[in-house]
């Protein structure tokens, strides 16, 4: 059998590692000390694996084999308490992860506990990790092409391993000193790239953060512009986040223009898909709406949508647009945003307006796009 060649230990899972250490001749329990120090403790490097001898920790390093944890290139903090951080992988190549230490309301009312507590949030203290929300990329850049969002104008360079995707999460706990499942904090697959384009990938990051981080499947939601082949596939998962889907627009002729993908998936396809998404007790599909002024945000839109998603057990989340250089739309006035809201409940469809968190230091949602110029660098 040809020897297994590894770089790095981030992204392995248990029966990987166990083939590792068994290559090295070690005994076949190293492989469940070396998940633990990886994922539950996040350690940086192999010699800080203190429950390995040390000629282990030296042959790994000898072979050029390291922990695989991304490096914080730089970091951007927001006036509300939000952190963009630039994260660099080991080709050079760098993506965005946001802490939110309240989170931004995305998760209320979709049934789940997180989403109960963004709920409640104000009527009783609450500790910051029990609200954080830490926000992760699974491609650096992205090949969608939404029109209003900034991370667009990359394009797509490549997708990130499963152990990139979960290296920003462990990078983030370790510099905000967060120790999961202790203190609860929620994953959002909503930053650079669209997931279902990397389902490998991503769908072993979920596992590994389940498993070996220790954080539940129900404080995760992934977000998708539409692919709909993987929303069937999600839904057959043993082990899976709740499902956002990014709609933005009532009829096909406007998402289309909005968003390039409904030409290949469009909205008959994509919302059979939602009505056949098999939720949990009590759990609320995510339909995602970013408004744009005088675009998709008028009373007929709103009452579109009500009759778009007729019938699905779901909430809608309303985002303002997040501006950003090179967006050719408007944030709509306050009004407006409020005037959408109240149709949909006057309906009867649950509706929230995400807070944006960040926007200041082009945090907030579709903001991403390894901006580095701005005075609040630290």
């Amino acid at each position: 059998m040809d020897p297994i060649v590894y770089s790095s230990l981030l992204g392995l899972q248990l029966p990987e590692l166990a083939l590792l250490v068994e290559e090295f001749g070690q005994p076949a329990y190293r492989a469940h000390q070396l998940f633990d120090a990886l994922y539950r403790q996040r350690v940086e490097t192999p010699e800080q694996i203190s429950t390995l001898p040390q000629d282990f920790r030296r042959s790994l390093s000898e072979k050029g084999i390291s922990v695989g944890l991304p490096g914080i290139e730089k970091k951007f903090i927001s006036g509300d308490g939000t952190v963009r951080y630039l994260v660099v992988c080991a080709d050079g190549q760098s993506v965005e992860t946001v802490w939110m230490p309240e989170g931004d309301g995305g998760e209320a009312g979709d049934g789940t506990e997180a989403g109960n507590q963004m709920e409640t949030a104000g009527r009783a203290p609450v500790r910051r990790s029990e609200r954080a929300t830490i926000c992760v990329s699974s491609q650096v850049g992205c090949a969608v092409d939404c029109q209003f969002c900034l991370t667009a104008l990359l394009g797509i360079k490549r997708n990130l391993t499963a152990g990139e995707i979960v290296g920003q999460v462990c990078a983030v706990l370790n510099d905000q000193k967060v120790s999961p499942p202790l203190e609860r904090v929620n994953l959002v697959f909503m930053g650079m790239g669209e997931p279902f384009l990397n389902y490998e990938n991503f769908m072993k990051a979920v596992r590994l953060l389940v498993e070996g981080v220790g954080i539940p499947e129900s404080r995760m939601t992934v977000s998708t512009a539409g692919i709909v082949p993987h929303i069937y596939d999600l839904g057959a998962e043993a082990v899976r986040p709740k499902l956002a889907i990014s709609l933005n627009a009532s009829n096909d002729a406007l998402r289309t223009q909005l968003m390039p993908i409904n030409r290949k998936w469009n909205l008959e396809k994509l919302i059979a898909a939602a009505r056949e998404f098999p939720l949990r007790n009590r759990e609320k599909l995510t339909f995602e709406y970013v408004l744009l002024d005088e675009v998709n945000d008028s009373a007929e839109n709103a009452r579109e949508l009500v009759e778009l998603i007729r019938g699905v057990r779901a909430k809608v989340n309303l985002i303002a647009l997040n501006p950003g250089p090179g967006i050719a739309f408007r944030t709509p006035v306050q009004e407006r945003v409020l005037q959408f809201q109240n149709i949909l409940k006057a309906a009867g469809v649950p509706t929230f307006v995400r807070r944006p968190r960040g926007r200041d230091i082009y945090a907030a949602c579709g903001q991403l796009k390894r901006t580095v110029e701005l005075e609040s660098a630290t």
